[in-house]
Protein backbone atom coordinates (compact mmCIF):
# COMPACT_ATOMS: atom_id res chain seq x y z
CA UNK A 1 0.00 0.00 0.00
CA UNK A 2 1.60 3.37 -1.11
CA UNK A 3 0.60 6.54 0.80
CA UNK A 4 0.46 9.42 -1.20
CA UNK A 5 0.73 12.80 0.31
CA UNK A 6 -1.09 15.58 -1.96
CA UNK A 7 -0.02 19.34 -1.80
CA UNK A 8 -2.59 21.75 -3.15
CA UNK A 9 -1.80 25.89 -3.62
CA UNK A 10 -3.32 26.88 -6.04
CA UNK A 11 -4.99 30.09 -4.78
CA UNK A 12 -5.52 30.71 -0.98
CA UNK A 13 -5.63 27.66 0.90
CA UNK A 14 -2.79 25.47 1.50
CA UNK A 15 -4.28 21.84 1.77
CA UNK A 16 -2.08 18.86 2.96
CA UNK A 17 -3.52 15.31 1.96
CA UNK A 18 -2.81 11.79 3.06
CA UNK A 19 -4.62 9.16 0.50
CA UNK A 20 -3.76 5.12 0.32
CA UNK A 21 -5.98 2.92 -1.62
CA UNK A 22 -8.59 5.44 -2.67
CA UNK A 23 -9.28 5.94 1.04
CA UNK A 24 -8.49 9.56 2.37
CA UNK A 25 -6.55 8.77 5.96
CA UNK A 26 -6.37 12.85 6.97
CA UNK A 27 -6.04 16.16 5.84
CA UNK A 28 -5.75 19.69 6.92
CA UNK A 29 -6.03 23.24 5.71
CA UNK A 30 -4.80 26.43 6.49
CA UNK A 31 -6.77 29.91 4.73
CA UNK A 32 -5.53 32.89 4.08
CA UNK A 33 -9.26 34.22 3.10
CA UNK A 34 -9.12 37.01 5.93
CA UNK A 35 -6.41 38.53 4.89
CA UNK A 36 -8.06 39.04 1.63
CA UNK A 37 -11.06 40.28 2.58
CA UNK A 38 -10.39 44.06 2.51
CA UNK A 39 -9.47 43.66 -1.15
CA UNK A 40 -12.47 41.79 -2.03
CA UNK A 41 -10.32 39.10 -4.00
CA UNK A 42 -7.28 37.18 -3.63
CA UNK A 43 -4.17 39.00 -4.03
CA UNK A 44 -1.58 36.38 -5.38
CA UNK A 45 1.56 37.61 -3.50
CA UNK A 46 -0.33 37.48 -0.69
CA UNK A 47 -1.45 34.23 -0.53
CA UNK A 48 1.90 33.13 -1.81
CA UNK A 49 3.32 34.33 1.35
CA UNK A 50 0.94 32.61 3.81
CA UNK A 51 1.64 29.34 1.60
CA UNK A 52 5.19 29.71 2.69
CA UNK A 53 4.31 30.44 6.16
CA UNK A 54 1.53 27.42 6.62
CA UNK A 55 3.23 24.63 4.17
CA UNK A 56 5.11 22.84 6.77
CA UNK A 57 2.54 22.85 9.65
CA UNK A 58 0.04 21.64 7.87
CA UNK A 59 1.63 18.94 6.07
CA UNK A 60 2.88 17.82 9.99
CA UNK A 61 -0.60 18.47 10.96
CA UNK A 62 -2.14 16.05 8.82
CA UNK A 63 0.66 13.30 9.11
CA UNK A 64 0.17 13.76 13.14
CA UNK A 65 -4.27 13.09 12.39
CA UNK A 66 -2.73 10.10 10.28
CA UNK A 67 -0.40 9.08 12.89
CA UNK A 68 1.96 8.93 10.50
CA UNK A 69 5.87 9.55 10.10
CA UNK A 70 7.16 11.53 7.13
CA UNK A 71 8.95 8.11 5.98
CA UNK A 72 5.86 6.32 5.27
CA UNK A 73 5.29 8.57 2.70
CA UNK A 74 5.40 6.78 -0.68
CA UNK A 75 4.65 8.90 -3.16
CA UNK A 76 4.21 13.03 -3.20
CA UNK A 77 1.32 14.76 -5.29
CA UNK A 78 1.05 18.46 -6.10
CA UNK A 79 -0.75 20.93 -7.87
CA UNK A 80 1.04 22.03 -10.77
CA UNK A 81 -1.31 24.20 -12.75
CA UNK A 82 -4.00 26.13 -13.04
CA UNK A 83 -3.70 28.28 -10.67
CA UNK A 84 -2.16 31.69 -8.58
CA UNK A 85 0.99 31.66 -10.73
CA UNK A 86 3.58 32.47 -7.78
CA UNK A 87 1.14 30.34 -5.27
CA UNK A 88 1.36 27.25 -7.42
CA UNK A 89 5.03 27.82 -7.37
CA UNK A 90 5.39 27.65 -3.22
CA UNK A 91 3.30 24.29 -3.22
CA UNK A 92 5.12 22.81 -6.18
CA UNK A 93 8.72 23.69 -5.02
CA UNK A 94 7.32 22.06 -1.62
CA UNK A 95 6.53 19.14 -3.11
CA UNK A 96 9.75 18.97 -5.11
CA UNK A 97 11.23 19.58 -1.56
CA UNK A 98 9.69 16.42 -0.21
CA UNK A 99 10.06 14.19 -2.77
CA UNK A 100 13.18 14.49 -3.22
CA UNK A 101 14.41 14.67 0.51
CA UNK A 102 11.98 11.32 0.63
CA UNK A 103 13.09 9.67 -2.06
CA UNK A 104 9.85 9.01 -3.48
CA UNK A 105 7.92 9.64 -7.07
CA UNK A 106 6.90 13.30 -7.69
CA UNK A 107 3.27 13.81 -9.55
CA UNK A 108 2.28 17.30 -10.65
CA UNK A 109 -1.10 16.92 -11.48
CA UNK A 110 -3.76 19.30 -12.78
CA UNK A 111 -6.21 21.17 -9.85
CA UNK A 112 -9.10 20.44 -11.89
CA UNK A 113 -8.88 16.75 -11.75
CA UNK A 114 -8.33 17.12 -7.97
CA UNK A 115 -12.46 18.50 -7.58
CA UNK A 116 -13.11 15.49 -9.55
CA UNK A 117 -11.32 13.38 -7.80
CA UNK A 118 -12.75 14.56 -4.46
CA UNK A 119 -15.69 12.65 -4.70
CA UNK A 120 -13.90 9.02 -5.02
CA UNK A 121 -12.92 9.68 -1.33
CA UNK A 122 -16.83 9.94 -0.60
CA UNK A 123 -18.76 7.67 -2.88
CA UNK A 124 -15.82 5.28 -4.19
CA UNK A 125 -14.47 4.51 -7.95
CA UNK A 126 -16.24 6.84 -10.58
CA UNK A 127 -17.99 4.95 -13.17
CA UNK A 128 -16.35 4.21 -16.71
CA UNK A 129 -17.85 7.30 -18.26
CA UNK A 130 -19.22 10.62 -16.59
CA UNK A 131 -19.85 13.95 -16.72
CA UNK A 132 -18.51 16.37 -14.42
CA UNK A 133 -19.67 20.43 -13.47
CA UNK A 134 -16.72 22.20 -12.33
CA UNK A 135 -17.96 25.46 -10.58
CA UNK A 136 -15.52 27.33 -8.85
CA UNK A 137 -14.15 30.83 -8.18
CA UNK A 138 -11.56 30.57 -11.07
CA UNK A 139 -13.18 27.44 -13.19
CA UNK A 140 -16.52 26.90 -14.79
CA UNK A 141 -16.25 23.77 -17.19
CA UNK A 142 -17.99 20.78 -18.32
CA UNK A 143 -15.98 17.93 -18.61
CA UNK A 144 -16.47 14.32 -20.08
CA UNK A 145 -14.65 12.20 -17.88
CA UNK A 146 -13.13 8.29 -18.08
CA UNK A 147 -10.78 6.65 -15.79
CA UNK A 148 -9.19 9.80 -14.54
CA UNK A 149 -5.84 8.55 -13.94
CA UNK A 150 -5.67 6.83 -17.75
CA UNK A 151 -8.17 8.65 -20.02
CA UNK A 152 -7.72 11.99 -21.67
CA UNK A 153 -10.36 14.33 -20.15
CA UNK A 154 -12.76 16.16 -22.87
CA UNK A 155 -13.54 19.53 -22.61
CA UNK A 156 -17.30 19.95 -23.41
CA UNK A 157 -17.64 23.62 -22.66
CA UNK A 158 -15.82 26.58 -20.37
CA UNK A 159 -16.56 29.46 -19.50
CA UNK A 160 -15.74 32.40 -21.91
CA UNK A 161 -15.64 35.27 -18.89
CA UNK A 162 -15.59 35.00 -15.57
CA UNK A 163 -16.29 32.07 -13.96
CA UNK A 164 -19.43 31.59 -11.73
CA UNK A 165 -17.65 31.97 -8.48
CA UNK A 166 -16.05 35.09 -9.35
CA UNK A 167 -19.43 36.46 -10.46
CA UNK A 168 -20.44 35.31 -6.91
CA UNK A 169 -18.09 37.57 -5.25
CA UNK A 170 -18.55 40.67 -7.64
CA UNK A 171 -22.29 40.77 -7.76
CA UNK A 172 -21.40 40.20 -3.73
CA UNK A 173 -19.58 43.39 -3.72
CA UNK A 174 -22.11 45.04 -5.95
CA UNK A 175 -24.68 44.61 -3.13
CA UNK A 176 -22.39 45.25 -0.26
CA UNK A 177 -22.32 41.98 0.78
CA UNK A 178 -19.01 39.87 2.29
CA UNK A 179 -15.76 38.40 0.90
CA UNK A 180 -16.03 35.55 0.10
CA UNK A 181 -19.31 36.39 -1.45
CA UNK A 182 -20.41 32.56 -2.43
CA UNK A 183 -21.20 32.11 1.41
CA UNK A 184 -22.70 35.93 1.93
CA UNK A 185 -24.82 35.24 -1.44
CA UNK A 186 -26.42 31.90 -0.49
CA UNK A 187 -27.15 33.30 3.28
CA UNK A 188 -29.12 36.95 2.22
CA UNK A 189 -30.56 34.37 -0.67
CA UNK A 190 -32.76 32.47 2.43
CA UNK A 191 -35.08 35.54 2.77
CA UNK A 192 -35.57 36.23 -1.03
CA UNK A 193 -37.82 35.44 -3.78
CA UNK A 194 -35.57 33.81 -6.61
CA UNK A 195 -38.80 34.95 -9.27
CA UNK A 196 -38.47 38.55 -7.64
CA UNK A 197 -36.29 39.53 -11.00
CA UNK A 198 -35.85 37.89 -13.76
CA UNK A 199 -32.16 38.20 -14.76
CA UNK A 200 -30.68 36.57 -18.34
CA UNK A 201 -29.82 33.05 -18.65
CA UNK A 202 -26.30 33.42 -20.23
CA UNK A 203 -26.22 31.46 -23.14
CA UNK A 204 -29.12 29.49 -23.49
CA UNK A 205 -30.38 30.43 -26.56
CA UNK A 206 -30.60 27.40 -29.17
CA UNK A 207 -27.59 29.54 -31.35
CA UNK A 208 -25.43 29.46 -28.52
CA UNK A 209 -22.59 26.83 -27.76
CA UNK A 210 -24.76 24.32 -25.73
CA UNK A 211 -22.24 24.04 -22.92
CA UNK A 212 -20.42 26.98 -22.73
CA UNK A 213 -20.86 29.45 -20.17
CA UNK A 214 -20.84 33.15 -20.00
CA UNK A 215 -21.70 35.05 -16.47
CA UNK A 216 -19.73 38.88 -16.81
CA UNK A 217 -22.98 39.88 -18.42
CA UNK A 218 -25.55 38.43 -15.41
CA UNK A 219 -23.19 40.09 -13.07
CA UNK A 220 -23.55 43.29 -15.39
CA UNK A 221 -27.81 43.07 -15.34
CA UNK A 222 -27.44 42.72 -11.05
CA UNK A 223 -25.11 45.98 -11.52
CA UNK A 224 -27.36 47.98 -13.63
CA UNK A 225 -30.78 46.45 -11.90
CA UNK A 226 -28.84 47.98 -8.51
CA UNK A 227 -27.82 51.24 -9.99
CA UNK A 228 -31.70 52.00 -11.54
CA UNK A 229 -33.03 51.11 -8.28
CA UNK A 230 -31.05 53.67 -5.87
CA UNK A 231 -27.42 51.77 -5.82
CA UNK A 232 -25.97 49.54 -2.76
CA UNK A 233 -28.49 50.37 -0.03
CA UNK A 234 -31.25 52.68 -1.68
CA UNK A 235 -34.70 52.43 -0.56
CA UNK A 236 -35.58 50.26 -4.11
CA UNK A 237 -33.06 47.43 -3.40
CA UNK A 238 -34.31 44.51 -1.22
CA UNK A 239 -30.84 42.81 -0.98
CA UNK A 240 -32.46 39.32 -0.31
CA UNK A 241 -34.57 39.36 -3.54
CA UNK A 242 -31.29 40.30 -5.49
CA UNK A 243 -29.15 37.99 -4.18
CA UNK A 244 -31.96 34.99 -4.37
CA UNK A 245 -32.38 35.97 -7.94
CA UNK A 246 -28.89 36.36 -9.27
CA UNK A 247 -28.09 32.78 -7.46
CA UNK A 248 -31.26 31.34 -9.45
CA UNK A 249 -29.93 32.39 -12.76
CA UNK A 250 -26.50 31.08 -12.38
CA UNK A 251 -27.82 27.37 -10.68
CA UNK A 252 -30.46 27.14 -13.63
CA UNK A 253 -28.02 27.71 -16.30
CA UNK A 254 -24.94 25.41 -15.02
CA UNK A 255 -27.73 22.34 -13.95
CA UNK A 256 -29.41 23.22 -16.97
CA UNK A 257 -26.45 22.50 -19.04
CA UNK A 258 -25.02 19.76 -17.26
CA UNK A 259 -28.09 17.66 -17.30
CA UNK A 260 -28.05 18.55 -21.17
CA UNK A 261 -24.46 17.34 -21.91
CA UNK A 262 -24.95 13.55 -19.48
CA UNK A 263 -28.23 13.42 -21.99
CA UNK A 264 -26.45 14.06 -25.29
CA UNK A 265 -23.51 11.96 -24.56
CA UNK A 266 -25.39 9.17 -23.33
CA UNK A 267 -23.69 9.31 -19.53
CA UNK A 268 -26.23 8.52 -16.36
CA UNK A 269 -23.74 9.75 -13.73
CA UNK A 270 -23.05 13.73 -13.06
CA UNK A 271 -20.39 15.21 -10.88
CA UNK A 272 -20.83 18.81 -8.95
CA UNK A 273 -17.67 20.37 -8.10
CA UNK A 274 -16.01 23.01 -7.30
CA UNK A 275 -16.13 25.84 -4.44
CA UNK A 276 -19.54 26.72 -6.10
CA UNK A 277 -21.05 22.98 -5.32
CA UNK A 278 -21.40 24.07 -1.82
CA UNK A 279 -24.46 26.58 -2.74
CA UNK A 280 -27.13 25.47 -1.78
CA UNK A 281 -29.39 25.97 -4.49
CA UNK A 282 -27.12 24.57 -7.54
CA UNK A 283 -27.04 21.47 -5.31
CA UNK A 284 -31.01 21.01 -4.75
CA UNK A 285 -31.68 22.16 -8.51
CA UNK A 286 -29.10 19.33 -9.78
CA UNK A 287 -30.48 17.01 -7.45
CA UNK A 288 -34.26 17.80 -8.86
CA UNK A 289 -32.97 18.08 -12.91
CA UNK A 290 -31.08 14.88 -12.32
CA UNK A 291 -33.91 12.51 -10.34
CA UNK A 292 -36.31 13.88 -12.86
CA UNK A 293 -33.77 12.67 -15.69
CA UNK A 294 -32.65 9.10 -14.42
CA UNK A 295 -29.15 10.13 -13.52
CA UNK A 296 -27.11 9.58 -10.56
CA UNK A 297 -25.80 12.59 -8.84
CA UNK A 298 -22.58 12.53 -7.18
CA UNK A 299 -21.32 15.91 -5.14
CA UNK A 300 -18.50 16.16 -2.83
CA UNK A 301 -19.06 16.53 1.08
CA UNK A 302 -18.70 20.43 1.44
CA UNK A 303 -15.77 20.16 2.73
CA UNK A 304 -13.96 18.60 -0.25
CA UNK A 305 -15.74 21.19 -2.47
CA UNK A 306 -13.94 24.00 -2.06
CA UNK A 307 -9.44 23.89 -2.37
CA UNK A 308 -7.76 21.03 -0.42
CA UNK A 309 -4.88 18.68 -0.06
CA UNK A 310 -7.02 15.36 0.14
CA UNK A 311 -8.41 16.06 -3.62
CA UNK A 312 -4.94 16.34 -4.75
CA UNK A 313 -3.62 13.11 -2.96
CA UNK A 314 -6.67 11.18 -4.46
CA UNK A 315 -5.32 11.81 -7.91
CA UNK A 316 -1.96 11.02 -6.82
CA UNK A 317 -3.30 7.75 -5.52
CA UNK A 318 -4.83 7.02 -8.94
CA UNK A 319 -2.03 7.79 -10.78
CA UNK A 320 0.33 5.25 -8.52
CA UNK A 321 -2.18 2.57 -8.67
CA UNK A 322 -2.48 3.26 -12.09
CA UNK A 323 1.51 2.67 -12.93
CA UNK A 324 1.44 6.16 -13.94
CA UNK A 325 5.13 7.73 -15.16
CA UNK A 326 6.40 10.23 -11.95
CA UNK A 327 6.91 13.63 -13.06
CA UNK A 328 10.30 15.05 -13.20
CA UNK A 329 11.64 16.67 -10.72
CA UNK A 330 12.38 19.80 -13.28
CA UNK A 331 8.93 20.22 -14.01
CA UNK A 332 7.48 23.94 -14.40
CA UNK A 333 4.37 25.11 -12.49
CA UNK A 334 1.81 25.80 -15.63
CA UNK A 335 -0.63 28.35 -14.12
CA UNK A 336 -2.80 28.09 -16.97
CA UNK A 337 -2.19 24.73 -17.89
CA UNK A 338 -5.06 23.47 -19.90
CA UNK A 339 -6.79 19.87 -18.81
CA UNK A 340 -5.97 16.86 -21.14
CA UNK A 341 -5.44 14.77 -18.39
CA UNK A 342 -5.10 14.39 -14.68
CA UNK A 343 -0.56 14.55 -14.80
CA UNK A 344 0.27 17.17 -16.35
CA UNK A 345 3.79 15.38 -17.80
CA UNK A 346 3.81 12.11 -19.79
CA UNK A 347 1.50 10.32 -22.05
CA UNK A 348 -1.71 10.99 -19.83
CA UNK A 349 -0.72 14.51 -19.31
Amino acid sequence: MTVVLGIETSCDETGAGLVAEGHLLSDALSSSMDEHARFGGVVPEIAARAHLQAMLPVVRTALERASLEPGDVGAVAVTAGPGLSTAVQVGLAAGKALAFGLGVPLYGVHHLAGHAAADVLEHGPLPQRSVALVVSGGHTSLLLLGDLARDRVVHLGDTADDAAGEAFDKVARILGLPYPGGPSIDRAARDGDPRAIAFPRPLTRPSDPPYGFSFSGLKTAVARWVEHHGGPGGDGVAVADVAASFQEAVADTVTRKAVAACRDHGVDTLLVVGGVAANSRVRALAEERCAAAGIELRVPPMRLCTDNGAMIAAVGDALVRAGAPASPLGLGADPSAPLTGALLTGPWG
